[in-house]
């Protein structure tokens, strides 16, 4: 018997965990920027700095990369790191809370292999995770 779901909207707790509040953000993201933040996660120890240069790329700012790249590198990542997140734990959260299903992909991806994977790729991976049905069907 499955319990029953708090839907009622909060703020978060002033004690939270800043990283919850990424996830929120990163989960606000569609799935071509989460795949380009992906893509240039590796280059980047933060969360933050990746979404930024990823809006610069996106508005054709002058970088190293262009979006499209960083979306193809993107791609390559989750498929790469796909398999290791289902044999880790299976299914996505099945959470009401964004916040709450954050911090449950955040414990999965720590039990996956998943190489040498920084602050930001992990961020990118378990927003993608969290939305890896739109994800995937981006990747195809």
């Amino acid at each position: 018997m499955s319990s029953p779901r708090d839907t009622l909207f909060s703020l978060p707790s002033v004690d939270g965990s800043a990283s919850a509040e990424v996830g929120v953000i990163l989960m606000g993201l569609d799935a071509r920027r989460l795949l380009a933040g992906l893509g240039l996660a590796s280059l980047f120890d933060d969360p933050g700095q990746v979404t930024l240069a990823v809006d610069h790329a996106r508005h054709d700012a002058p970088l190293q990369f262009s979006l499209d790249a960083l979306v193809a590198a993107g791609t390559s990542r989750w498929l790469a790191a796909r398999d290791a997140l289902a044999a880790g734990g299976g299914p996505a959260p099945d959470a009401a809370s964004l916040r709450l299903a954050w911090e449950q992909t955040l414990r999965l991806l720590g039990d996956c292999d998943l190489g040498e994977a920084g602050p930001s790729t992990v961020a990118y991976l378990a927003a993608c995770w969290l939305r890896r049905e739109e994800i995937d069907r981006h990747s195809s």
